[in-house]
């Protein structure tokens, strides 16, 4: 028989579609930043009855641990934990620009803040764009000084422009007229004082030491990230896609922790583990090749009466499932040629499975093997998700990876699945609303289906 996945508009009720977009869109109006989501994502799990690691004595099964503010794992118990564990792992950062450890300089009497980017961005999307600037600084005393500016209606925000069309007419590659560097926003315009040097510099620098306390030398235990200031909007005719910043991957941070907190008798433990710094290889102490989960996971096996963690958690590791929970790129018609149409993904039409990521020869890609994959697809099929096959374009043509890679290494089973973007990695990625909420039933049924 062939294999052909179904539209979802013909099998899911639009009013829960709708429903669970709404819910979505509010957690991204908030979630701008990975310290932003991970605060929405434990007031998630706090309302959920979710309880830090701190407090947990074995009494209850719901814990949490949040690993320095930007990264967490979360876990429902049954029974012990040493009989397997079921995950989903998210990444919650996303591509922006952040300021510079000195940042503010003048030019022709402009005030400007020099940025760097974060992960794979095309730049000049980010030239003319409302941007939204989120600080959170720590002071040599060691007082925090939180900065959001843009999110509201009536704030501010900041851009950095373009060059007039008049004026660009040398003939270049977009790689050399695009520089990085020229990525600087405009921060404002109004000298201090009159005609002395830096005049206008010197006011913005009044302005932030009235403002909020801040000193020129405090930007540098500062961090500042400068991420649109679009708010999540329907897109269409018939409103049938979601579009906003950071759907690559809030959007699975999110589905996933909705999947967890929604559970009802799952067969065996569950978690979600929403890491940091993925879109920069997985680097530093928050992200997935960091220890802090498996730290966690070793607290629980000895509270639970485990004698030697060592082994215990490499046994739990070997009876582990996860899903590595990432986006795909869906078929732009415009851009075909750059997909395998029949391995590729296609709006509207379910979860993709992921079996293997990397490049070229499949470099930089732990790749799921043929029983895991089997067992996923009979959970689906079982619960009736609707998925599809996905892979990251044409073989040579470009590639990319996910966190699966170092879960992997630790010896689970893991298979990448997430929803198909359009537009990945723009200011203003658009996903399908039938695609985010079959997203979360795909989650939701393996977290408490697989064994």
């Amino acid at each position: 028989m062939r294999f052909s996945p179904k539209n979802l508009w013909s099998v899911r009720s639009r009013d829960e579609i709708e429903s669970f977009s709404k819910h979505y869109a509010k957690f991204m109006d908030m979630a701008r930043t990975e310290r932003m989501a991970i605060r929405e994502s434990v007031a998630m799990l706090q309302e959920a009855g979710y309880v830090p690691i701190e407090r947990f004595d074995g009494t209850t099964n719901k814990v949490y641990a949040v690993n320095r503010g930007k990264s967490l794992i979360a876990v429902h118990l049954v029974g012990k934990l040493e009989n397997g564990l079921n995950l989903v792992a998210a990444h919650i950062d996303a591509p922006r620009l952040d300021l510079k450890p000195q940042p503010i300089f003048e030019e022709e009497r402009i005030a400007l803040a020099r940025t760097h980017y974060y992960g794979g961005v095309k730049k000049y999307q980010w030239l003319s764009l409302p941007l939204e600037l989120h600080g959170y600084v720590v002071k040599d005393t060691q007082e925090v000084v939180e900065i959001h500016l843009g999110q509201c209606k009536d704030d501010p925000v900041f851009v950095a422009p373009d060059l007039l069309p008049h004026l660009d007419k040398k003939d270049m590659l977009v790689s050399e007229k695009f520089d990085a560097e020229k990525l600087s926003v405009v921060v404002g315009t109004i000298p201090l004082g009159g005609e002395e040097k830096e005049a206008v510099k010197v006011y913005i620098l009044k302005i932030l030491k009235d403002r909020y306390g801040l000193t020129e030398e405090d930007f540098v235990s500062g961090e500042f990230e400068l991420v649109p200031a679009l708010k999540t909007r329907s897109v269409g005719f018939d409103e049938s896609l979601l579009g906003a910043y950071g759907h690559d991957d809030r959007i699975c941070g999110y589905t996933a922790l909705r999947g967890l907190i929604d559970v009802k008798d799952p067969v065996r433990s569950c978690g979600v583990i929403l890491f940091d710094r993925e879109e920069i290889g997985s680097e530093g102490n928050a992200g997935a090749k960091a220890n802090f989960y498996v730290a966690f996971l070793k607290k629980l096996l000895k509270i639970q009466g485990c004698s030697d963690t060592s082994l215990g958690i490499d046994e739990l590791f070997a009876r582990t499932s996860i899903i590595s929970a990432d986006v795909c790129p869906a078929i732009d018609p415009m851009f075909k040629e750059v997909h395998d149409l029949a391995n590729a993904a296609k709006v509207g039409h379910g979860v993709g499975l992921v079996r293997y990521t990397g490049s070229g020869g499949k470099s930089g890609s732990s790749e799921a093997h043929a029983e895991f994959v089997a067992k996923v697809r009979g959970v689906l099929n079982q619960e009736g998700v609707v998925w599809q096959v996905a892979t990251m374009g044409k073989v040579d043509r470009g590639g990319g990876g996910t966190v699966a890679k170092f879960l992997a290494e630790k010896g689970a089973s893991v298979l990448d699945m997430g929803p198909a973007l359009l537009g990945m990695h723009s200011p203003f990625e658009l996903v399908s609303k039938a695609d985010l909420y079959e997203t979360y039933r795909a989650y939701k049924a393996l977290l408490e289906k697989l064994n």
